[in-house]
């Protein structure tokens, strides 16, 4: 379970015990080889030449090997498996906004664990893993490799970022803050991800909008997207029956925290951004979910991503 303000990096290795009963893409089956409703399980380069046999009453005549039938003179037909190994990429948020919690962990923190678990689970299937971790002033891409050293390099850079995690209201400086690096973040992913990747962004979202519905559209053109908001409980209900005071560190300011008006508009204004999301979500086509520093993160994990055994 994730805990603390700061990642362990014994907790993100630990992770891989987890992965072991997960699968990435478990209710995605397609209802037919060549269209349907759903994703594709796997989408990868396409079809692999498996072999050559004598043609059966069914085969696509498409798929005759004219040159091997012209040499026996009897009809042969050429069998394609479906290539299974595509690469995935894992961008995940760490910039100050997510320097925040109120329950079991940090936000940070929880993205962190929720990428780890998922890097595990690529290794697993025997795909290809590549990352992107953002900060607050640079990030860093890991290129798709198959190997145990792609998911500790990804390990190693997301526990780097998130030590160098100080404050919530962390500035560049007094005229730029980091408010439109998620755009930026979506047009990375658009960069290093290959045609038929799978691709999990993982963020609160916070300064996600609808000037960004065209970037996430060229990215779920070519590549299946998913989703993975974080968030806190305090985000949705601030209630306390004395008003607090809060701080950046050069303003104060008192909410009246104990006021019924000022505790709806809060949860509107929580809610009114959770829709936004949902309906970009689904005006995209593209998986949507939702986990809290309040969850029980191994629970939640399997009921995303159970494998079905």
């Amino acid at each position: 379970m994730p805990n603390g303000a700061y990642t362990q990096l014994d907790e993100l290795l630990r992770s891989r015990f987890l992965a072991q009963s997960l699968s990435l893409f478990p209710k995605r089956k397609a209802r037919s080889v060549l269209t349907g409703n759903e994703r594709a399980r796997f989408r990868g380069r396409g079809m692999d030449f498996e072999e050559v046999r004598l043609y059966q009453a069914g085969d696509d005549i498409r798929s005759i090997d004219w040159r091997v039938t012209a040499r026996t003179q009897v009809t042969h037909t050429k069998i394609y498996r479906e290539e299974r190994e595509r690469p995935v990429y894992i961008l995940v948020d760490q910039r100050s906004p997510l320097f925040f919690g109120s329950r079991q962990c940090f936000k940070s923190v929880l993205a962190a664990e929720i990428a780890a678990t998922l890097a595990w689970a690529a290794l697993a299937r025997g795909d290809r893993l590549g990352g992107l971790v953002l900060g607050d002033e640079h990030q860093r891409d890991i290129k798709p490799r198959r190997s145990k050293h792609a998911v500790l390099e990804f390990l190693h850079q997301i526990h780097e970022f998130n030590q160098y995690l100080k404050s919530p209201f962390y500035q560049k400086n007094q005229d730029a803050s980091n408010q439109d690096l998620i755009n930026p973040l979506i047009q990375d992913a658009r960069r290093i991800a290959k045609p038929g990747s799978a691709v999990f962004i993982i963020s609160d979202f916070h300064d996600l909008t609808e000037k960004d519905s065209a970037s996430v559209y060229q990215l779920t053109r070519h590549t299946d997207v998913t989703l993975i908001q974080v968030s806190d409980p305090l985000e949705s209900n601030l209630i306390s029956p004395h008003s607090l005071s809060i701080s950046n560190g050069q303003q104060q300011i008192l909410l009246p925290t104990q006021e019924k008006q000022f505790q709806s508009a809060f949860h509107q204004h929580f809610e009114n951004k959770q829709q936004q999301l949902k309906n970009l979500s689904q005006r995209m086509g593209i998986a949507l979910m939702h986990f809290s520093t309040a969850m029980d993160l191994p629970k939640s994990m399997q009921e995303y991503f159970s494998n079905g055994k």
